[in-house]
């Protein structure tokens, strides 16, 4: 199977560098312009099934995509949720005092919401579990970046701090081929 993994295209500058999480923010002007490039790149490809995260910024990437009409929006595609630090940068939660950065997995496991443990399980399933039960050989999914980077540390069997060091930036593209295990960005 070759999954095209798309990351949802650019926000409102406001949200950039934050933990997003579960907030339902739309795209920025340039945003817009990033999902309708991506829309024409991609118009030719044929997809088995397509999947999106259920959040606005990825329905928004989508939409102007002609294989949006029959595209399944899910939870299980959302990025982590960061509970009571969402919306807020590393400099914002470092100033509160609250929690210490001593090393990455201690700062990701010291953050409220959602846990790392938890989100794992549930990109894993949905990727490795799920889909290939599907009668699919192609699937389009747009989601976020820490999806496609924890899928990435699964499958490569990278630490969770190696994998967040990847580039996975606004409006990239990148196939994942199921049998080969392997990731190529598309250009």
């Amino acid at each position: 199977m070759k999954i095209t993994l798309v990351r949802h295209t650019e926000v409102d500058e406001k949200y950039h560098k934050k933990y997003n999480g579960h907030i339902d923010i739309g795209l920025s002007r340039r945003g817009i312009e990033q999902a309708e490039a991506l829309a024409a790149l991609l118009k030719d490809e044929l997809f088995d099934l397509v999947y999106a995260s259920d959040l606005l910024r990825s329905r928004q990437t989508l939409a102007p995509f002609i294989q949006a009409k029959n595209a399944i929006f899910i939870e299980e595609l959302r990025e982590k949720f960061w509970g009571r630090h969402e919306g807020k940068s590393f400099d914002e939660i470092i100033t509160e005092g609250e929690i210490k950065y001593e090393n990455f997995e201690q700062w990701i496991e010291a953050l409220d919401g959602e846990p790392y443990e938890a989100y794992m399980k549930r990109v894993q399933h949905f990727f490795l579990e799920y889909l290939p039960k599907q009668n699919a050989n192609t699937v389009l999914v747009i989601t976020h970046a820490g999806v496609i980077r924890v899928l990435m540390a699964i499958v490569k069997d990278l630490s969770l701090e190696e994998a967040f060091c990847i580039d996975v930036p606004y409006a990239s593209a990148t196939v994942f081929d199921t049998d080969l295990q392997t990731f190529s960005t598309i250009k």
